[in-house]
């Protein structure tokens, strides 16, 4: 038993004492994202702090009631107004992006300044003690010349090299001065852009009242409609599934793909001389807004579709999606409120929750393609609308919502799911977006 005993005190003895890990330091990614987290914060703080004079409220309602009030003219008002607010929202984020970098540039001057603050004291120090007393003439203070030539022999010795600590100190200084002006002059852009936000949104919601009246239908068949299309989207095993039932079963959608379908067969029976015209009508964008089928054809709309919200690329098509398999389509990370636009001319076939996905949208473009779009927080249109490009179509809400289709995105920030169709396959919907791919790289934010 002592031998056994032995044997464990010469094992513990001969173990070495565990060492302490330094903690890694953050990569320059994560310090990157965790400043632009905080800045975003804090613009949206300043967000809820801000709202739409009484006055403005008054302008922009004189404004709308001076409208001339038929669908085509409200419809352009809904889609300007989007754009705007959308312009205004590109802006915030490129405020955000700028901020982010000052403040990094900011702390690492001030990081700077903190490691030298023994040497930058010394060189305050005698930089101030010179300015307060500077040597006595040797005629009036004899008695201090001795102490005059000591100092003169050490200064003389150190001046150089205080000098160049001065000099750096001072551009520090300046550096810094510089960064915290650039950071009040970004936040005061930002703040235009987001009271200008605010005031579209308020044009947005007045002009949805208007356009609402204007497209009223009998309360009890809308009811109706929604509920047996909740019921459909319950009981769908996929979007095929789901998009096909609703086509065929609710009646508002039924109708309005039929009179697409028609529209569809009449521009067919044009002549050249008449398919031209309307395509150059069409190119200098005044396409007939009273018409009930897409202005160009969806395929021939490649790199000239905008994205439906601004925001950040987190995921594309093919992409893994958190579960094992490619994503079907691309995410889009968006700030709080966000406004989304249809992204082209289509149907409405769909408007509503959907599973876990929160509020969903599917979109029939003509020529067999779909355009599917979830994570929204409230939508603005009915089943068997038909709305144009660029009109406002829902907002998203102020988180993510936690649906399969954001498994694995580090980001809290609410998350705009695209999915485009073809004959109910899923395709990639890269060749058809104008904008080139922003954010971090996928998967990382």
């Amino acid at each position: 038993m002592a031998c056994g005993n032995a044997g464990v005190a010469v094992a513990q003895q001969a173990s070495p004492s565990p060492s302490v890990v330094p903690a890694a330091s953050p990569s320059p990614i994560d310090v990157l994202q965790s400043k632009r987290d905080q800045t975003r914060s804090e613009l949206e703080a300043l967000s809820k702090t801000m709202s739409v004079s009484t006055d403005t409220a008054r302008s922009i309602e004189a404004a709308i009631a001076d409208l001339d009030k038929t669908s085509a003219s409200l419809r352009q008002a809904l889609i300007d107004a989007a754009a705007r607010r959308k312009e205004y929202e590109a802006k915030v984020q490129t405020s955000e992006k700028r901020l982010t970098d000052l403040k990094i540039k900011q702390e690492t001057i001030r990081s700077s300044l903190r490691e030298r603050r023994s040497v930058l004291a010394e060189v305050l120090g005698a930089l101030e003690r010179m300015g307060r007393n500077p040597p006595p003439a040797l005629l009036v203070s004899p008695e201090d010349a001795l102490g005059s030539v000591r100092s003169a022999i050490l200064l003389g010795a150190v001046v150089p090299g205080m000098r160049v600590q001065a000099e750096k100190l001072m551009a520090d200084l300046q550096g810094l001065a510089d960064v915290q002006r650039d950071v009040a002059n970004e936040r005061g852009k930002a703040s235009a852009a987001i009271q200008a936000g605010l005031e579209e949104d308020r044009r947005i919601s007045l002009l949805l009242e208007e356009n609402a009246k204007q497209n009223a239908v009998k309360s009890a068949s809308l009811a109706e409609e929604r509920r047996k299309a909740q019921e459909l989207a319950g009981k769908a095993t996929n979007l095929e599934g789901l998009i096909q039932s609703l086509e065929s079963e609710i009646s508002s959608v039924r109708l309005a793909m039929e009179r697409a379908r028609r529209e569809e067969e009449r521009q067919k029976q044009l002549t050249a001389e008449e398919r031209e015209r309307a395509r150059q009508l069409a190119e200098n964008g005044v396409p007939d807004k009273n018409r009930i089928a897409p202005a160009y054809p969806f395929a021939s709309l490649k790199a000239k579709l905008a994205y439906p919200v601004e925001g950040d690329l987190l995921r594309s098509f093919g992409d893994p999606d958190g579960t094992g398999h490619p994503a079907r389509g691309l995410t889009l990370a968006s700030s709080a409120g966000a406004v989304v636009t249809a992204p082209a001319d289509g149907t409405v076939v769909f408007a509503g929750a959907f599973r876990s996905y929160g509020q969903m949208i599917i979109l029939n473009a003509g020529e067999g393609y779909h355009l599917v779009m979830t994570g929204m927080d409230k939508v603005n249109v009915q089943p068997g609308m038909f709305v144009f490009s660029g009109e406002p179509i829902a907002t998203m809400g102020e988180k993510r919502v936690a649906s399969a289709t954001a498994l694995a995105l580090e980001t809290d920030r609410p998350t705009l799911y695209i999915e485009f169709r073809k004959d109910g396959n899923p395709i990639d919907s890269k060749p058809w977006w104008a904008v080139k791919e922003t954010g971090r790289a996928r998967n990382d934010s």
